[in-house]
């Protein structure tokens, strides 16, 4: 057949090998890139407040000509690495007018520390880096050894160096990627995400919740307290600063492989899922729950969910999450309940359930009235013969 497949974006990411003086280049990128992010925010922050005047990326654009003259070491740099630059720091004065627009906390964009500037990024491939025998080759640095832990695909169109605690890192965003659809199983389910069960299916599945960081809490606190007992600006403290790091990376890796491990279970399994769609910023203002809350992760979890069922041509639907723990699955009434209460109890007509699997009942008939009529018959023709 001569029907092409669905693509999609992706990104490709891998672990660099540099060499100690490509380590040391890509340090000094870093920093000068820090140094002209504070300066063009610096300038645009004068200009408002002594002139009224708002300056546009454009603009601090146009001057990196004359700064690269001026300026030899900023002449080393290629000019997309300093475009980009400026187009982070519009992106970040965008953000803070749109909260303003919507009555959010602002949140004025901040000046980066050493610590807080960790990535630089080739807007085209081919213009400044390129791919050659295996090697990633960056204009002004050389040739890096890419450790190539799986295939890359679709076209290359923009190439990100990142610093991590335990090295440097590239990732390839790639356009064109063809999807690889699944077979069908005819399933459907919803899920209810919680702290007790980390997911909860409508089949009454339940997800455990590993808690990564409250496991690792005593070494994290350790680590710290190594930082804190070392004096600043030694040598050691920037030895226990680096241990620390890592120890938190650890955790953010534990957790992001938890996620991937169990969405890609959830999409092999069925072909659409529904879920919340929960306002998590808004859910870790409760600060009795907030360290729970983190540690589960719900929004990179969905993220995740998201980007696997597009890849393998699966559906994720996010349904309102309003009254899914308070509305009986079976009769539709409401029967109030408060957090602590774990099992649902319908007076009006006697369902007895865990109520987390209501909640996620709820949630797929939610979903279903979404997609429209034809989901909801065909979901109820499947329970009429027992599937």
């Amino acid at each position: 057949m001569s029907e092409s497949p669905e693509r999609l974006r992706k990104t490709f990411k891998y672990k660099l090998k540099p060499t100690p003086q490509q380590e040391r280049d890509l340090e000094h990128v870093l920093m000068l890139c820090r140094s002209l992010y504070n300066a063009a925010l610096e300038q645009r922050k004068t200009a408002f407040e002594r002139c009224g005047v708002s300056l546009s990326r454009y603009g601090q654009e146009a001057e990196l000509k004359d700064i690269r003259a001026e300026m030899p070491e900023y002449a080393e740099i290629h000019s997309h690495v300093l475009q980009d630059v400026l187009t982070r720091l519009d992106k970040a004065f965008q953000a803070f007018f749109r909260r303003i627009r919507e009555g959010q906390t602002p949140g004025y964009p901040r000046f980066h520390g050493r610590t807080r500037y960790n990535s630089f990024t080739y807007k085209e491939v081919g213009n400044g880096a390129r791919l050659d025998n295996g090697f990633l080759v960056l204009s002004k640095i050389g040739r890096l050894a890419v450790r190539w832990s799986r295939p890359i695909e679709g076209t290359p169109k923009t190439v990100t160096v990142s610093r991590e605690a335990d090295g440097y890192y590239v990732c390839f965003s790639c356009a064109d990627v063809p999807v690889q659809p699944l077979a069908p199983t005819d399933q459907e389910t919803g899920i209810d995400v919680g702290l007790a069960s980390f997911a909860t299916l409508s089949n009454g599945e339940h997800v455990f919740n590993p808690r990564h960081h409250r496991k690792a809490e005593r070494r994290l606190k350790t680590a710290q307290r190594c930082v804190c007992r070392r004096k600043k600006g030694s040598h050691r403290r920037r030895k226990a600063v680096a241990l620390l790091a890592k120890a938190h990376l650890k955790v953010q890796r534990q957790r992001a492989d938890f996620h991937h491990k169990e969405a890609l279970k959830l999409v092999h399994q069925h072909d659409t899922i529904y879920l919340e769609d929960l306002q998590v910023a808004n859910m870790v203002r409760n600060h009795r729950l907030a360290k729970s809350i983190a540690d589960a992760s719900w929004a990179q979890f969905r993220a995740i969910l998201e980007a696997k069922a597009a890849y393998a041509g699966r559906r994720v639907v996010a349904a309102p999450p309003a009254y899914t723990s308070q509305d009986c699955s079976g009769c539709g009434k409401r029967v109030l309940k408060s957090l602590s209460v774990r099992t649902h109890v319908c007076p009006f007509c006697g369902l007895v359930l865990d109520r987390d699997e209501n909640a996620a009942k709820n949630i797929e008939r939610a979903g279903q009235a979404l997609r429209g009529g034809v989901a909801v018959a065909a979901s109820e023709n499947r329970e009429s013969v027992g599937l």
